[in-house]
């Protein structure tokens, strides 16, 4: 802070930061590359001046002096908007390796001070929770025989889920012969890339996921599909045979629906099921913003608005009066627009009125399924208050709507995808099986995928997670082509593969075990146990200690 500056209500010491900057003054060549790659401006170049007492070389009989010695070098920006988030990319560019941030050990007193006239510094972050229930979950009934043949190296099955209304086989004669029409069903792999939007990722990521995507599918045989997110997604991709690998969402207000619309006729491929958002987990009721400098000439295009503008997510059309006229409404008219051939379904926060939607849901014939994404999904579009104090656990969420379809006996027909958490602290293969045996058809993952294909330098313990402002370090969620050329889309494709190769192989170890290796184990919590009494009786699941 300049010497002449006051001192206010609002002024931070170095100190008071969770991230200190660590500057080596003998290693340091003054380069400029910390400076030139940080992405908040977090340091800059500063000149020092220090002062020396000079002893005269007859000891006692002169008067020692002072002299200034001034010296140029890195120092720290205290101000809270320009705070430092530890990505560490200074200290990946430096040839000395003469900077670092270090976490701080003191208490963290920026977060008093972010709230700046509800800026965008405000919304973002993850939930700091240590370890989850669905980490908590162990598989017990395993087979008592040791089998060389379920060696994580040697699987021969494949795992396979179904998206879309699966009738039993009496009622789908019966639909058939009395309508003429079987509702479509898709067969994909039960780890699905979910939802991020053409926007909040940059091109250079997107393009990566999908390339990703496409070599599992035709190189490797596996079904694995990713959803747009809402706002439509790049012409050429509609137009392309790549669309089939793609979940299409729309989201209740329309938005980008205009794009889509014009594109339906000069389809190659038809989508591979449409998902209608209706909310979020990390943000239930509220919706996403993307910031205007994220908004530029392409995207502004696809989703029907001016360059330069912040998109906060729409209302709900104001042709809808209720979730479940807009839930009915919205199906029937996206299953219309493709003909009746594409499996439709709705995406909600996982909340306790999920039942009563699920319920809905069961009447509807045209109903391809349900998503629900708990109360950890989300990166950086949702207010903290949101993130912290809103919604539900998917664990719990999802089992009460799979009992529910017990109860009304369409468990085999109703599939559930569960999102949010899965794969929080890394351990996505043992979470994502928990899910499938608490009733999930489908597992959606997107903060994991990001962190795992791309470097995603975000973590639980608040370093990074800009990914709303777009000025992520890495070029992961940025529109400056300044920041997301950093990143290669064939070595985020190379990634991505590895990702699901290596969850399969997992998945296998788990799930073979059990006896299921020619199906996916949904619902076979007697399968599971847990430790904790409160959770085991909630989740209906064995307790164990």
């Amino acid at each position: 802070m300049p010497a002449n500056a006051a001192v206010t209500p609002s002024t931070l010491s170095q100190r008071d930061l969770p991230w200190q900057i660590n500057w080596d003054i003998h290693t340091c060549t003054l380069c400029g590359k910390c400076t030139a790659v940080c992405p908040v401006n977090a340091i800059e170049f500063g000149t020092f001046r220090k002062r020396a007492i000079v002893t005269p070389p007859l000891g006692l009989r002169e008067k020692p002096s002072s002299s200034s010695n001034v010296y140029y070098g890195i120092r720290q920006r205290t101000d809270p908007a320009y705070a430092c988030i530890g990505c560490a990319t200074c200290n990946m560019v430096c040839p000395n390796n003469a900077i670092r941030p270090l976490k701080s050990e003191s208490t963290d007193t920026l977060r008093y001070h972010r709230d700046r006239g509800g800026q965008p510094r405000t919304r973002g972050g993850r939930r700091n929770a240590g370890e989850s229930v669905l980490d908590q979950i162990k598989f017990m009934r395993i087979s008592m025989l040791t089998d060389p043949a379920l060696d994580a190296g040697r699987h021969e099955f494949e795992m396979r889920t179904l998206i879309g209304r699966i009738l039993p086989p009496a009622e789908a004669l019966k639909t058939r012969r009395e309508q003429g029409w079987m509702p479509p069903v898709r067969e994909i792999y039960p780890l699905m890339i979910g939802s991020m939007s053409f926007g909040a990722l940059s091109p250079n990521m997107w393009e990566g996921l999908q390339m990703g995507v496409a070599y599992l599918n035709e190189e490797l045989g596996m079904p694995v599909r990713m959803c747009t997110g809402e706002g439509g997604c790049p012409p050429r991709l509609l137009r392309s045979r790549f669309m089939k690998y793609v979940i299409l969402q729309i989201a209740s207000g329309y938005f980008g629906w205009d794009e889509i619309i014009h594109a339906i006729p000069h389809m190659k491929e038809d989508p591979c099921a449409v998902e209608i958002k209706y909310g979020q987990g990390a943000k239930p009721g509220d919706g996403g913003l993307l910031q205007w400098h994220k908004v530029n000439q392409l995207i502004a295009a696809i989703r029907g608005v001016p360059p330069g503008v912040s998109l906060p997510s729409p209302p709900t059309h104001q042709t809808k009066y209720s979730i479940e006229e807009a839930v009915a409404k919205m199906i029937q008219s996206m299953s219309m627009a493709w003909g009746f051939r594409v499996p439709v379904y709705p995406k909600i926060s996982a909340s306790s009125t999920s039942l009563s939607v699920l319920n809905n849901l069961t009447r509807n014939p045209y109903a391809a399924g349900l998503a629900i994404d708990g109360e950890d999904g989300g990166t950086g579009a949702a207010y903290n208050v949101s993130m912290n104090h809103m919604g539900h656990p998917i664990a719990s969420n999802l089992r009460d709507c799979y009992l529910n379809l017990v109860k009304l006996g369409k468990q085999n027909e109703l599939p559930i995808i569960a999102g949010g958490g899965a794969g929080k602290n890394g351990n996505l293969a043992a979470n994502a099986a928990a899910l499938i045996m608490l009733g999930a058809s489908a597992v959606q993952i997107g903060k994991y995928i990001m962190q795992a294909a791309a470097g995603c330098l975000g973590s639980e313990g608040d370093r990074c997670n800009i990914c709303n402002i777009g000025r992520c370090p890495k070029g992961i969620t940025s529109q400056d082509p300044r920041l997301y050329r950093r990143l290669d889309p064939e070595q985020v494709a190379e990634r991505v593969v590895d990702v699901f190769v290596g969850f399969d192989t997992e998945l296998k170890k788990i799930v073979a075990p059990l006896g299921r290796s020619t199906s996916l184990p949904i619902g076979m919590s007697d399968a599971l146990g847990i430790a904790d009494k409160a959770a085991a009786e909630r989740l209906q699941i064995k307790y164990v200690v």
